[in-house]
Formats: C-alpha cells, sequence, structure tokens
C-alpha cells in the first residue's frame, strides 16, 4: 500500500512529482476536516506546508499520529508549529537557500526604487503630471550609502555582495557575529539602525524576531533613512511604522511582506514614500522549480530510508 501524505494547500507541480510514489490527499475545507482525520488522519505519515496555507498547529499534529515528516515548501516555516513537531520527533524541512538570490535582488530592487522613487516617476508620468508640473524633485544617489542589513543568512549575504557593487559600506546585526565574513557586526540593533542610511530586514519571522524593528530603530534609522523588509511582516512594528512615515520620522519604505497578509492597511497604501510588494521576492521560475525539486526530493528520500536537506527540526 503506498505511503500516504497530506497537501497542506493545493501545489500542482510538487502533486506531480509526488502522485506516482504516494497516495496524496488535500487538506478538505474546514468543515469536513473531522470526516477525513477520523477516517484518513492516522495513516498519512507525511505533510506538505507553505506560508499561506493552513496553519499545521500542535492541534491538526494530534489528529496525525503517524507523521514522521513535515516537507515545508519555501523558506519561511511559521505556518508549521515547531515546537510541537520537535516533541513529537517530526522532520521539518524547509527550502534553504533555493531563492536566497531571488529575494536579495528583489531586496536591492526596493531599496533602489525607494531611494530614487523610481515607482514613483512611473506613476507621475502615466498621470500626466510631468507636462504640468515639471521635473520631480531630485534624489540622492544610492552609491556609497551605508547600509545596515538585519538577518546575515543566504538572502543576508546575497545583499551585502550586491551593495559592494555600489560602494556600500556593510554592516549587519545577527543573534551572533559570523567569523567568514568581512563585514562589521554590530551588536545592539539601535546602533546598528543609527549608523546607517538603509536598513534591510532579511530575518526569519516567529516569535523570537516579533516586531524587532520597534519605534526606537525606526528612530534610530530616521528622517533620511529607508526600511526594506523582504523576512516577514512579523518583525516589523506596523502600526510604529505607518506612525514613522506619517511623520516623516522615516524617509520612505520598500515592502514586501506585511503582519497581515494578503491585507495590507490602507494607509500604506496610500502613503507617497512607501513601494509595495505582494511577498513576491522568491517568486521566479528558477526558484520555486529548485523549492519543488527540493520537496519531492525530501519526501522520496526520507521514505526510502535516505537523509533530508535543510531540516529545521
Amino acid at each position: 500500500m503506498a505511503i500516504e501524505i497530506l497537501m497542506m494547500g493545493p501545489m500542482g507541480p510538487i502533486e506531480r512529482g509526488l502522485v506516482s510514489d504516494f497516495t496524496l490527499h488535500r487538506l478538505p475545507p474546514e468543515g469536513e476536516r473531522e470526516v477525513f482525520f477520523a477516517r484518513s488522519g492516522k495513516n498519512v505519515r507525511g505533510v506538505v506546508a507553505y506560508s499561506g496555507a493552513a496553519l499545521l498547529d500542535e492541534r491538526l499534529l494530534a489528529r496525525l499520529p503517524n507523521v514522521e515528516i513535515v516537507t515545508n515548501m519555501g523558506v519561511g516555516y511559521e505556518s508549521v508549529d515547531l515546537e510541537a513537531a520537535k516533541a513529537r520527533g517530526i522532520i521539518v524541512t524547509n527550502a534553504g537557500s533555493v531563492n536566497a538570490e531571488d529575494v536579495a535582488e528583489h531586496a536591492f530592487g526596493l531599496m533602489l526604487d525607494v531611494a530614487r522613487n523610481i515607482s514613483a516617476g512611473d506613476r507621475y508620468v502615466r498621470s500626466g503630471q510631468w507636462p504640468i508640473k515639471g521635473r520631480m524633485p531630485m534624489t540622492h544617489r544610492v552609491t556609497g550609502r551605508r547600509l545596515g542589513i538585519l538577518g546575515l543568512g543566504h538572502i543576508g549575504l546575497g545583499v551585502a555582495r550586491r551593495a559592494e557593487a555600489f560602494a556600500m559600506p556593510v554592516a549587519y546585526h545577527n543573534r551572533r557575529r559570523r567569523p567568514d565574513v568581512p563585514y562589521r557586526y554590530v551588536a545592539d540593533l539601535v546602533e546598528l539602525a543609527r549608523e546607517v542610511d538603509f536598513l534591510v530586514a532579511a530575518t526569519p519571522g516567529g516569535d523570537e524576531t516579533r516586531n524587532l524593528i520597534n519605534r526606537e530603530v525606526l528612530d534610530a534609522l530616521g528622517p533620511e533613512g529607508f526600511l526594506v523588509n523582504v523576512g516577514r511582516g512579523s518583525v516589523v512594528d506596523e502600526p510604529a511604522l505607518i506612525a514613522a512615515l506619517q511623520e516623516k520620522r522615516l524617509a520612505g519604505a520598500g515592502l514586501d511582506v506585511f503582519a497581515d497578509e494578503p491585507n495590507v492597511p490602507a494607509v500604506l497604501i496610500e502613503l507617497p514614500n512607501v513601494v509595495l510588494q505582494p511577498h513576491q521576492a522568491g517568486a521566479t521560475y528558477e526558484g520555486v522549480a529548485a523549492a519543488v525539486d527540493l520537496v519531492i526530493s525530501n519526501m522520496k528520500a526520507h521514505f526510502a530510508g535516505g537523509a533530508v536537506l535543510n531540516r529545521v527540526a
């Protein structure tokens, strides 16, 4: 009998890659789940999860008593209750660094966009304002300005490498100093924000980083500073960010992630000094294909008795 796998949401390419080796179940709608769990919950041995799908929390895991592995589609795994999985000895994997270059280049694009008013200039031309109002206000160059990175993992390193081409001095804040990089470590995030012109957040979400970028950090970044967030929306105190932008205590922000996706506060949409993206920094054909291949390979490797890659629990 084929091993049974639960898909937490629709993911066509992964389903096509697994269907020949496993029996796949799609998580039913809320009202139909009890029937499904009663009939098939004990048979499920693997789960495919991803951010944006249903939460794989302790309550749901309890209905799957024989799960051995959760392969997470994506770098972020906040939709999986990691502590509950650890307590059960369930293996959890993520996509690791497969789309790190994609997110890093997107972060740098947001930095250039918000600082040089690229999207704002596009709107200015399209709305017919140029012939009426003349040239837009000047901006400052990005080259040579100081960059701070919160979270110097694969994505943060990608941002730092790109910054070198712009002659930007790079400093970073991590849980701990990295001995393998040439960039300057700053142990205090507020101090880092005070020293830089751009602060790029590339750190995972979760309780440890929730609201890490708060009013104190934003005020340290200051009225000529820019925030770019390609990590998770939970990393930034969103009301504090909105207030800083409204009161011009911050020059601008480039945001790919938000606290309550896909719901973006209306005030952020209205602010002219913000560039908004629909959480698509890692959404390239190349990055997604690599993540799909990794999910499939990890699931097959585990049930063949092999080792998995990018284990996070």
